[in-house]
């Protein structure tokens, strides 16, 4: 099962960018890291190819994993791209955070820690 690893990026340091995503990555074997395209300080010049090439990593994914640690922009935009394509998305939130509407409806399934999103997505 092909794992899209969707969160925010623009903004974020190493550790926020790509701590979550190394956790994820040796959980599950078959992900799809956009940060193997370090777009940062590059965004304005570059945004056609990152959404272009993020799209088609949704597109190709069968699940997608979102660390919701702060609202972004991107994340929102590739989890409604993602819902368009029939392709489930499960959310990772810290148990205080106020859900949107919007994505809870966009959601297939919201957990409170990686640890029940890697069981839940082990269990498909």
């Amino acid at each position: 099962m092909k794992v899209y690893l969707c969160g925010a990026i623009n903004g974020c340091t190493d550790e926020q960018a790509k701590g979550w995503r190394e956790t994820a990555k040796v959980r599950l074997p078959d992900t799809i890291d956009p940060m193997k395209r370090d777009y940062r300080g590059k965004e304005a010049e570059s945004y056609r190819e990152i959404v272009n090439l993020d799209k088609v990593d949704v597109a190709r994914s069968d699940l997608i994993l979102v660390n919701y640690d702060k609202p972004s922009v991107g994340t929102s935009m590739e989890i409604f791209f993602a819902w368009t394509k029939s392709i489930p998305v499960i959310v990772v939130c810290h148990p205080e955070t106020a859900i949107s509407p919007w994505l809870r409806y966009h959601s297939t399934k919201i957990v409170h820690s990686f640890e029940d999103a890697f069981g839940w997505i082990e269990s498909l």
